[in-house]
């Protein structure tokens, strides 16, 4: 189904008239199933913000055993572990785990790279990185600190949700929204990034002078159909809950994923990028990289956003006078990259696919050394900018920190990057002159 933040419903096929007609909750639902209500956002939030799904299911999910601790491996909201590194940094590819070696599932593969602020208080982000080869069996993971934006790297991943399921791919990316339960297949040895959202959910940018049109268009979201397993699991079915930094688990003898129908506007979701409305200068000079914002999620301040989701898609280069690479740069925001295939334009060499890069509020960064010399002499023509090529970034207005995983354990780190502008040179000439107006 199509649309994004739409009031959908939805059956199972196998059981139709499975949703009740006008009211949420009767006494007796259809097929004898439990009504139970999921809410995304306060049950006072303004209609345009208010979030929740009722669903239909076999049985409720309160039917388990009671929680208890787990270990965390390498996720953590711990930002304290090491000292703060404002330098730029870069990583290579994320090692994958060979299957050969040791069986890896989707949440045995979570990574915390960076991040900042409190899940308790609801107001920051986490920055994860996936590496598995495995499919989850019998078990399923929930996040009650916050929304999981998925963006699968290498191998595309079925994931089942109580709401249906959902098949990503690289160049797609997957919105698990926070309490949403649901379990990760895989096909191989695959890879991805996460960003984490604590607070808010998010949203289509406001497009203003833009117009009704452009950008991530609504109707290219996709949430799933309902599917329901009536599945007894005899030796357990675990349920892993991230909550306030850590996980739990609790064991129920039957699948989660027994909801027959569902209706409402509280959904996961999936956006192919390849589908983004790009808007460029088609005058001069070189825009801000806003204009590539997929999602946002927004913080209280106007204008500032929590997370903001950005792409660089293939597109035309036609500024003239111009300089057309990204620009050199110091933001009050701090700008997380990762590559899912080919090269980045301002830095051809080095930023690899399912490598990623950390520029912290305020450090400087931009081109390396033979993108700004080729760049500054080249023919301006027409182009296509960034083919064959996904880059994306995920922007925040936190000052995020780097997690000892992400600087010392996963020995990924590229401690040659700054070496890409060390060989910059003055090309400053006092006697420089202005050319005669023609």
């Amino acid at each position: 189904m199509s649309g994004f933040g739409n009031e959908f419903s939805s059956e199972d096929p196998r059981c139709p008239g499975s949703l009740p007609k006008g009211q949420n909750n009767p006494q007796l639902c259809p097929y004898g199933l439990y009504a139970e209500q999921l809410s995304g956002s306060a049950f006072t939030c303004p209609r345009p913000a208010n979030k929740r799904s009722w669903l239909y299911r076999i049985l409720p999910s309160v039917k388990h055993t009671p929680f208890a601790a787990m270990p965390c491996g390498y996720l953590t909201e711990n930002w304290n572990e090491v000292e703060p590194d404002p330098n730029q940094l870069r990583w290579l590819p994320f090692n994958i785990p060979k299957s050969a070696e040791k069986k890896v599932d989707f949440v045995a593969g979570l990574q915390t790279v960076c991040g900042a602020g409190d899940a308790k208080s609801r107001d920051g982000i986490g920055i994860h990185v996936y590496t598995c080869n495995a499919s989850m069996v019998d078990r399923c993971f929930n996040n009650s600190d916050g929304d999981f934006m998925i963006v699968p790297q290498q191998g595309e991943i079925l994931i089942t949700t109580e709401f249906g399921k959902i098949m990503v791919e690289p160049q797609e990316i997957v919105v698990i929204q926070q309490g949403m339960r649901f379990s990760v297949d895989v096909f191989g040895e695959t890879r991805g990034y996460i960003l984490e959202v604590y607070g808010a959910h998010f949203e289509l940018p406001d497009l203003g002078p833009i117009g009704a049109n452009g950008l991530a268009n609504p109707r290219d979201f996709l949430c799933p159909v309902a599917w329901y397993e009536d599945r007894k699991v005899a030796t357990g079915y675990s349920v892993i809950n991230k909550y306030q930094g850590k996980l739990f688990t609790c064991q129920q003898d039957f699948s989660p994923f027994n909801v027959v129908a569902w209706h409402g506007n509280y959904t996961p979701y999936k956006y192919n990028l390849k589908n983004f409305m790009v808007i460029n200068s088609v005058a001069f000079d070189h825009a801000d990289p806003s204009i590539f914002t997929v999602l946002t999620a927004k913080s209280t301040r106007p204008g500032v956003a929590i997370a903001d989701f950005v792409i660089f898609p293939p597109r035309w280069g036609v500024a003239d006078h111009t300089f057309r690479p990204p620009y050199y740069h110091r933001n009050c925001m701090s700008e997380f990259m990762g590559l899912v295939k080919g090269h980045y334009e301002a830095k051809a060499e080095g930023f690899q696919p399912g490598g990623a890069s950390l520029h912290s509020m305020m450090t400087p960064h931009g081109p390396d050394t033979e993108c700004f010399e080729k760049n500054s002499s080249a023919e301006l023509k027409p182009e296509r900018v960034a083919e064959g090529t996904m880059a994306f970034m995920f922007e925040s207005s936190f000052s995020m920190a780097v997690t000892k995983w992400g600087l010392q354990t996963c020995q990924r780190l590229d401690k040659s990057y700054h070496h890409c502008w060390e060989s910059l040179t003055s090309h400053f000439d006092p006697n420089w002159k202005p050319s005669k107006p023609e």
